[in-house]
């Protein structure tokens, strides 16, 4: 009978145990998370860009190691520094945003390596085209945000791409069809 009891009292703190341990979830926030692209301008310079709006949700589950990640980028708000490139780059030969207006990605699977993410598989979407990709992350950092005592988590990823794979290769190979992807992403707790 003691036996039996000492099963069932440790039968419940296992359980009761991993009821604790939970997925959590965050939302991006879109006012310090930056989607940023990079080629190679005719071998003469690296050009830098970014989109301004971004949204989302990451879950993350520590003790499991498992999470998710789901992010749309607003294609329209690229962001070249210049009003008229802009333009270009939204156009049919590039961005198509009329047809087009976000960009998603959608995780496959989430790596960890001891208690922090160090990479994210998943399918990356531009102009309806869907590739996998691996986004490595360069940084990774969870704590609580100073100013809104929530708990917060942030990241620097990057991946690079073949923009002629996704529909998107004119002038290539000229302007460069390797495209470096970099994202700073900041979520906040629900």
């Amino acid at each position: 009978m003691k036996r039996l009891t000492r099963l069932t009292l440790a039968a419940i703190a296992t359980l009761s145990g991993a009821a604790m341990a939970a997925p959590e979830t965050f939302v991006i926030d879109g006012t310090h998370t930056f989607p940023r692209f990079s080629y190679s301008h005719f071998g003469l310079s690296t050009q830098i860009s970014r989109f301004d709006k971004t949204t989302g949700k990451i879950v993350l589950d520590k003790e499991a190691k498992t999470g998710s990640v789901d992010v749309v980028i607003d294609t329209k708000s690229v962001d070249t520094g210049y009003s008229v490139f802009n333009g270009h780059i939204q156009g049919e030969d590039f961005l198509d945003t009329a047809k087009y207006p976000t960009a998603t990605f959608k995780s496959t699977k989430v790596n960890f390596e001891g208690d922090k993410p160090v990479s994210v598989d998943g399918n990356l979407t531009i102009k309806g085209v869907t590739k996998p990709v691996t986004l490595t992350l360069k940084s990774f950092q969870s704590m609580p945000h100073p100013m809104l005592k929530k708990d917060a988590i942030g990241a620097n990823a990057t991946t690079k791409i073949s923009r002629t794979e996704f529909g998107a290769g004119k002038y290539a190979p000229n302007v460069g069809d390797e495209v470096t992807l970099d994202i700073s992403v900041e979520a906040i707790k629900e």
